[in-house]
């Protein structure tokens, strides 16, 4: 599932491209997760403005026509090329633009592209509404998430994948972090303790820095606009290592499920 590192690479791998292109055409292949909300042929003309992100959205603003969010889903992705091959039977959004074309390929289809008058008007305030703070975002330290995180009694791990204290800690990010922070991703969230809230803040933003300029992660089919993969999971400490020793300590690493997601960590160096 694309993750805030990998929507952000995908961004960067095309936002100047496509910056200042004239949209010329638009086409919806098989429904996605909502509709677009808008008649494609209104959009035409348009100029393409600077993209941006939000948490796991990137919003693509229309000079003077809205813009359009759009989410990757579990298994979506954006390729922009410079011709324009047949559209597959998993290509589902295709924005043609005097630069080339942006591409939307989705074999699950929970992806989505939303049209909006702007970024503060729903639907697109709606969906961006229950967001927390970037990651990145210098509000976002260890006081901010110890006080967020006050009397709450879900386990660790899910309080930082939930998203409405800050986005991005998905779950191989949320292993990594709590695993660089000496945290059981067990422990209520409750208890953490202020100095420890220090330390999963900085290690949240170590760790998807560290995401980013490995090109995010491909496990299975992540790629960027351009088709390059990324390779974060080759540094993992944790995640997907079930009964490989840690790096740090050589304790063997355990898995666990928590939500129906897998969870990651060293029993030895990660403590309630």
């Amino acid at each position: 599932m694309p993750e805030l590192p990998e929507v952000e690479v995908t961004r960067r791998s095309f936002a100047t491209a496509i910056h200042g292109a004239r949209v010329t055409g638009l086409r919806l292949g098989k429904p996605l997760r909502w509709p677009i909300g808008v008649d494609p042929e209104t959009l035409l003309g348009s100029r393409v403005g600077d993209v941006q992100r939000r948490g796991k959205y990137l919003w693509l603003p229309l000079q003077e026509r809205g813009g359009l969010l759009m989410h990757l889903g579990m298994s979506g992705s954006l390729a922009f090329l410079d011709a324009t091959p047949a559209a597959g039977p998993h290509d589902h959004f295709d924005l043609h633009t005097d630069r080339g074309l942006l591409r939307l390929t989705d074999p699950r289809r929970f992806g989505a592209v939303v049209w909006g008058a702007a970024l503060d008007a729903d639907p697109v305030a709606t969906l961006l509404a229950s967001l927390g703070l970037e990651p990145f975002d210098d509000r976002f330290d260890g006081l901010h998430l110890h006080a967020a995180l006050s009397g709450r009694r879900v386990a660790i791990k899910q309080a930082l994948l939930a998203g409405d204290i800050v986005v991005g800690a998905g779950n191989i990010y949320a292993c990594e972090a709590l695993f660089m922070a000496g945290i059981d991703p067990r422990l209520p969230a409750g208890k953490l303790s202020r100095p420890r809230a220090d330390r999963l803040a900085l290690a949240v933003r170590t760790v998807l820095g560290q995401a980013l300029e490995a090109g995010g992660t491909t496990l299975r089919d992540f790629r960027d606009a351009h088709g390059v993969a990324g390779s974060f999971q080759m540094q993992a400490q944790v995640y997907g290592r079930e009964g490989e020793p840690c790096r740090r300590c050589g304790t063997a690493i355990r898995r666990i499920v928590q939500g129906q997601r897998s969870t990651f960590f060293c029993p030895s160096c990660q403590r309630r």
